[in-house]
């Protein structure tokens, strides 16, 4: 539900692509993904491919998440079972803390879809240095559902009851506890 009383606030967001053949010219999913947030009217502060290497991948997370000016990083690719499917594990060795409830979220969505294959899916959330950490799975009907049917509304100040948005001053604040 969204809040008229809540102005739309934009947010940075920086998309980078877990595959080791998809190139900038034939990404359709991170285009896809780039598209959706821009028409939400949130900026694609980074964009990037990397391979499936868990080094790598979490070279890319580091960089973004000590960047002040990227608000969440949504990756797309790697989320599988096979043997190169590492981006779970690249975004384990970054979290400070999980948000389980997306990956539920997204499963019980994809499984409307495509039925019991969803329980291939590892997709995850969670939060790292204040920044928001979102890994899809590559297929582009996945980065368009898990677009549009969670973080569309999630990062959108106007969402009511509650939103990631609006959580967001809150989230490193054990580094400054209250004087008591």
């Amino acid at each position: 539900m969204a809040r008229s009383d809540r102005p739309f606030i934009p947010i940075n967001i920086a998309v980078l692509t877990v595959s080791d053949t998809r190139t900038a010219v034939n990404d359709t999913s991170g285009d896809a993904l780039a598209d959706r947030i821009e028409k939400a009217g949130h900026r694609v502060a980074a964009r990037a491919i990397e391979k499936d290497d868990t080094a790598a991948i979490e070279a890319a997370l580091r960089r973004w998440i000590a960047d002040p000016e990227i608000d969440v990083v949504i990756t797309t690719g790697g989320t599988g079972i096979t043997g190169r499917d590492v981006t779970p594990e690249a975004f384990e060795h970054v979290m400070e803390k999980r948000i389980e409830g997306f990956g539920e979220l997204f499963r019980m969505l994809s499984y409307r879809k495509i039925g019991t294959s969803t329980m291939q899916s590892r997709a995850i959330g969670g939060v790292a240095a204040g920044t928001y950490l979102f890994a899809l799975p590559g297929s582009t009907g996945a980065v368009k559902d898990g677009w549009d049917d969670i973080l569309v509304s999630q990062l959108d100040n106007r969402h009511g009851p509650c939103n990631l948005v609006e959580l967001m001053p809150r989230l490193q604040e054990h580094l400054n506890p209250a004087a008591e």
